[in-house]
């Protein structure tokens, strides 16, 4: 048994199974580059404003094309986030009314039940994307902001194992997921 030739055709064959962008598609952009078949990127930032700098122009080309974004944010930093939206012409209570946009706080999507269940939260990862289309919208671009995960909350521990099962969920759709 070759390992390595194994580990080749077994990666080979789960690109060939990712949903294909269409070339009608037009690309998709974050950070500079052009996102492919992958579309679930983890991100690190020094500062809010940097953050911001990177996801804005993601944010507002999904919102320019009429596609569906969905934000989770701690509830402390909501009104930031809707305002720097805003600043870059984001029209919030247009694209909420037309079900273009929705936001949600930690507590309603990482920590329902004041805790973090990873069953929980891939059931909606799976409603939101499989929602978005059901409204008519080509692509959600699902944006959340995890830093609760630095705090000591219950379930934080099964962080990783989500995340791998996020990864292994995520290819079934061509959402960008950040």
């Amino acid at each position: 048994m070759d390992t390595i030739t194994d580990q080749k055709q077994v990666k080979e064959s789960n690109q060939t199974d990712l949903p294909k962008p269409s070339s009608s598609e037009p690309p998709i952009r974050f950070a500079g580059a052009t996102l492919g078949a992958y579309r679930h990127i983890c991100a690190f930032f020094n500062s809010p404003d940097e953050e911001y700098r990177v996801l804005l122009p993601f944010i507002k080309e999904g919102f320019e094309r009429g596609e569906k974004a969905f934000h989770i944010v701690d509830p402390k930093l909501r009104d930031e986030h809707l305002k720097r939206l805003q600043v870059v012409g984001i029209a919030i209570d247009e694209a909420e009314q037309r079900g273009q946009f929705e936001l949600r706080n930690w507590e309603d999507a990482y920590l329902r039940d004041g805790h973090f269940d990873q069953n929980k939260m891939l059931a909606l990862i799976e409603e939101v994307l499989d929602g978005g289309h059901q409204q008519g919208f080509a692509l959600t671009r699902l944006v959340a902001h995890m830093e609760w995960a630095l705090e000591d909350r219950p379930g934080v521990n099964d962080l990783v194992e989500y995340e791998t099962r996020l990864n292994y969920l995520l290819p079934r759709y061509q959402d960008p997921v950040i």
